[in-house]
């Protein structure tokens, strides 16, 4: 079985386009939600060791997300994925414990270096 992980954002695309980009010999088990409440149901059900996590969704927005599970104990590591490149946006999401912000679009040049500072992908 491999690794959960969980790819959260509203767009279909941008899904495909994070998951396309991920190694392909990583083992993993990915599960995707289009929006905030699939992604904590997925992630109280044991989906994201690692979740990949969009700010800008309709109604629970990633930062709600990222409050909601640090409230929970955080035990994923969040990589924030987003067009919201704002340094005030980069800094909540830090406050809140996500280890990573990586820029859209995704690709896997910008993927490696923070999976292999965490120790996620070798």
């Amino acid at each position: 079985m491999g690794l959960p992980v969980l790819v959260v954002d509203d767009s279909t695309l941008a899904r495909r386009l994070l998951i396309n980009a991920l190694p392909e010999a990583w083992d993993v088990e990915i599960t995707q939600a289009a929006n905030g409440q699939d992604a904590l149901a997925a992630y109280r059900a044991g989906q994201a060791s690692v979740m990949f996590l969009d700010l800008t969704m309709p109604g629970m927005t990633g930062f709600d997300v990222l409050e909601t599970v640090r409230s929970e104990g955080l035990d994923s590591f969040v990589i924030v994925v987003s067009a919201d490149i704002q340094p005030e946006a980069k800094a909540r999401v830090k406050a809140l414990g996500a280890v990573a912000f990586i820029d859209k679009p995704v690709t896997n040049a910008k993927l490696m270096p923070v999976l292999k500072e965490y120790g996620l992908y070798e």
